[in-house]
């Protein structure tokens, strides 16, 4: 009968122990702010520091947050699945180090979801282009094509800014 009872309070306090520290982790990660489209979100971890502080003095500042680039606009679905992968591949690459030479590189899929959002923010500006779009193109080896904006707008929106120790100073971003 006494086993059974330190048995019962062992489980009691182990389910309490993974609840509590569960929510510590939550609490330390700020997994909340995941859910919104504050950029701020983006420089929980440092990972971002560089990109938000050379957002900050854009062009796209007043317009246009991360999200509203780097996220699909599609489904909300496409959008949580693109955040969490992201969001994935960005923790674990800081956690093991595995970003080469300190810069951070968008994806194939990250490449086409920023590409599309670029054409579907600037549309009037983009549509001569478009319609003509045989006279820019250029093919890579899978027939998809290869000039994204960004090879002729190559400051928009983080500037200069390529590598995690660019700005090694904003460490403490703040926002203006």
């Amino acid at each position: 009968m006494e086993t059974k009872n330190i048995m019962k309070y062992v489980s009691i306090f182990s389910v309490l122990a993974a609840v509590g520290m569960f929510a510590y982790v939550g609490y330390a990660s700020n997994m909340l702010s995941y859910l919104s489209e504050d950029p701020k979100t983006c420089i929980n971890c440092h990972t971002m520091n560089t990109q938000f502080a050379t957002w900050q003095h854009s062009s796209h500042r007043e317009r246009a947050n991360c999200v509203d680039c780097h996220l699909p606009k599609e489904t909300l679905t496409d959008k949580i699945f693109a955040k969490s992968r992201d969001g994935f591949k960005h923790s674990t690459a800081m956690t093991f180090r595995t970003y080469e030479g300190q810069n951070i590189r968008a994806s194939e899929s990250a490449k086409n979801r920023i590409q599309a959002n670029c054409i579907r923010c600037h549309s009037e500006l983009v549509s001569q282009i478009t319609t003509n779009n045989k006279l820019y193109e250029t093919k890579g080896a899978g027939g998809q094509l290869d000039r994204k904006c960004w090879s002729c707008h190559r400051r928009v929106p983080h500037g200069r800014a390529r590598g995690l120790t660019t700005t090694p100073d904003n460490l403490g971003v703040k926002s203006i």
